[in-house]
């Protein structure tokens, strides 16, 4: 079997999407996981928590 480029650029799109859409369904899988929602929400406060006022 030769291994042409057309050959490595089909192998490369195929397990690409498969690759891309596997890390998609863990990452969402992740982020609305019910136990990290404190950590999510805390994170999201956090900027708004450490405001003193106005830089000068």
């Amino acid at each position: 079997m030769e291994i042409t480029h057309e050959l490595l650029v089909g192998l490369a799109k195929s397990y690409g999407l498969f690759y891309l859409m596997g890390f998609f369904v863990i990452v969402t899988i992740y982020a609305f996981w019910p136990s990290l929602g404190k950590r999510f929400d805390r994170a999201a406060n956090s900027i708004l928590d450490d405001e003193d006022g106005p830089c000068r």
